[in-house]
Parts: structure tokens; sequence; C-alpha cells
């Protein structure tokens, strides 16, 4: 069941399942809390609380934001966790993966870990050489920059092609449900401002982190020319010892859709010692 969190008059709606320790759930850009609709029920049948996110702009949160930038988005997750009483530990994808690391760094008190699944958190440089070498970086700059310019849902639908190499079964259903979502007015506009957002934000409060970092790189996303680097990059720009990579083969920019099996493996260890720990 759909619930709703009022902040400062703006809607953020969420699913709560299960029940035991809090995992807090955000999708990325041009997405909805259904993309971890094969986590989500998993995380819930080991012991876990549950809370599924629809971010600002998205889903069914509502639109008419003063901003979409990850120092927003992180700002409505953790008034999510104190809402539903924390402590939590944030499982964020892309944007909202650089969201959850500057929730960690700025509410310590009821952020105690942080599960990173292809984020952008650090600040991006024009990758001219990556470009060049790497078929399918190519591939999914191109359409990300014809959905930056122009806001075709077309090349949105394109680029999640690339994005996500092997489609789970309902993968024609959900990339219709994704695309009649885009059509209402004023929600390619909150995709267009997410991905337009610096990650300055993040990479900036990465070193003010306190928490377990645990990062997922698929090494076939296309949105860097070497994913793994990228993730190496994040962990290196935390606190000695905080941070941990982890690298799923063959999966995209969404594990968590393509790849639920491995990136449940990888989280519950994690979940584990983090919320026990709270």
């Amino acid at each position: 069941m759909t619930e709703f969190l009022d902040i400062d008059g703006n809607k953020i709606a969420y699913d709560v399942t299960g029940e035991g320790p809090l995992v807090v759930l955000a999708h990325g850009i041009g997405d909805s809390r259904h993309s971890y609709r094969f986590l989500a029920p998993a995380l819930a049948a080991n012991g876990y609380r549950v809370a599924n996110v629809d971010i600002r702009g998205c889903g069914e949160s509502s639109l008419g934001w003063d901003g979409y930038s990850r120092t927003d988005i992180a700002g409505d997750l953790v008034a999510v966790v104190r809402h539903l009483g924390g402590p939590a530990v944030i499982i964020g994808q892309s944007i909202s993966g650089g969201a959850a690391t500057i929730a960690a760094a700025t509410a310590p008190d009821v952020i105690t870990g942080v599960v990173e699944l292809a984020p952008f958190t650090r600040a991006q440089s024009f990758d001219i050489a990556g470009l060049v070498r790497v078929k399918h970086f190519r591939a999914g700059y191109t359409q990300l920059a014809k959905v930056l310019v122009g806001g075709s849902i077309a090349s949105w639908k394109k680029y999640l092609d690339v994005a996500v190499p092997t489609k789970p079964a309902d993968w024609d259903a959900e990339l219709a449900r994704i695309e009649s979502k885009l059509l209402e007015p004023g929600r390619m506009k909150a995709l267009q401002a997410m991905a337009k957002a610096s990650p300055t934000d993040a990479g900036a409060q990465l070193a003010n982190v306190t928490c377990p970092v645990l990062v997922i790189m698929g090494s076939a996303d296309p949105d860097w020319a070497d994913p793994r680097a990228e993730g190496e990059k994040v962990v290196a720009d935390l606190p000695q010892g905080l941070g941990t990579l982890r690298v799923i083969e063959g999966a995209g920019h969404y594990p968590h859709t393509q790849t639920p099996d491995e990136v449940l493996s990888l989280a519950l260890p994690f979940l584990a010692r983090t919320l026990t720990r709270a």
C-alpha cells in the first residue's frame, strides 16, 4: 500500500513491507520504486523492514519541487528514515547512490550503512578516449545526450536497452510502465533536472562518511568506460577502511533489476553487519 510523507508541501510516496531492521531503497532518474520489484520482497523475506521510496518527481511522488539535486534527495531519504524510526541502511542506485552518501554524512545518527548501486557520487570528466574505445559507453552516452537536449522518451528507451544488457522476463511490461509515467506532464522535466544536477555535492561528502559503504558496479554499465575504476575511485575517496567494492560481471546500470540474486547475496552480509551493530 502506498503511503505518503509530506515534506514542505510536497509528497514523497513509499511503501513498507516486512518486519525487522529498516532498509530504505531509492532508485535512479526516470524510474520509480518498481525497479526494486525483485529485491524488495527478497529483503523482506530475509527479515528486514523495507521502505521502497519514489524519489521526488518520480513514480507517485509529487512534482514541483524547488530542486532535484542529490542533497535534496538525501534530505527526503533522511526524513523518511526519521519518520519510520531508524536506524537504517540506504540502498541507492545511480543518483540515489550519491544521495545516500550525503544522507550518511549529514545524518550519522540514523544512517548506519550505505549500499551504492552503480552510483553517480563523484564529479565526472568528459572521457573522450572512453567514447572512442568502448562501444556500449558511446551508445549510452549518445542516447543520454538526446534525452538531456530534447527530452526524447524514445532515446531514454534506447539508453535503457543498453543499460540493461540482459532483460528480465517482464521487461516489455516494465518498459511500457516507464514510458507511460514519463508521458505525464512534468516527469521528463524532472528526469532532465536530475541528469543535469552535478554530483559534486556528493563527492564533497565522501570524506565525511563515518559508516560502512558497499559499492556495487556492473562490469557492463554503459555510464562509464571503466565501471570498476569508477567504483575504486568512490572507495578511495571514503575514509580508509569504510568502503568495499564488488563488481557483478555482465551487469549494466541496473544490477538490482538485471541481477537481483547477485545483489541480494552481496547486500545480506553487509546488512547483517551494519544493522546488527546499530
